[in-house]
């Protein structure tokens, strides 16, 4: 690859981002990085909280992980990136022109993602955010969309597959 490739594992709470992200990246030689990380401790106490961030909440974050991407792409290097992008404009900030910048959409019913958040240990994003989260998600047009029920390996599989990785 000439130029430097992105991608966004995507989804509500639950979905999978983090496991698959880090497969993933961990199957192609890329670094990772986890979306939730660049969170303000304000916005994290929100979310454990069970409160739904606003838009203003995600500017900064979303803002931030614009940044590592575009950076990534800067250096012709590559990049997995684990983020809940729910809706179509935070995709867009997140490529902001930046076409080598790919989304793998995890899809996941709500029964799913409430029995893999009320059974995950030692992270903020609990149950409690879940009915904002779906409300928020706007499905995207233009992603890879995947099952997140399936096997992992099948997943990843898919992903390099349909992406040439």
């Amino acid at each position: 690859m000439l130029h430097g490739v992105v991608v966004i594992v995507m989804g509500a709470a639950g979905a999978g981002k983090t496991t698959v992200g880090r497969a993933l990246a961990t199957s192609v030689g890329w670094p990772f990085v986890e979306g939730d990380s660049y969170h303000s401790p304000g916005a994290v106490e929100k979310i454990r909280s069970g409160i739904g961030l606003t838009d203003t909440d995600r500017a900064p974050w979303l803002a931030a992980l614009h940044g590592v991407i575009a950076n990534t792409i800067g250096r012709r290097e590559h990049r997995v990136v684990a983020c809940s992008a729910l809706r179509e404009r935070y995709r867009e900030t997140l490529r902001d022109g930046l076409r080598p910048v790919r989304f793998v959409f995890l899809n996941a019913n709500e029964a799913t993602l409430r029995r893999r958040l009320e059974t995950r240990a030692g992270h903020f994003a609990g149950p409690s955010i879940l009915r904002s989260q779906l409300a928020e998600l706007e499905e995207p047009r233009d992603a890879l969309a995947i099952d997140a029920t399936k096997p992992l390996d099948e997943i990843v599989a898919t992903v390099r597959y349909e992406f040439g990785l």
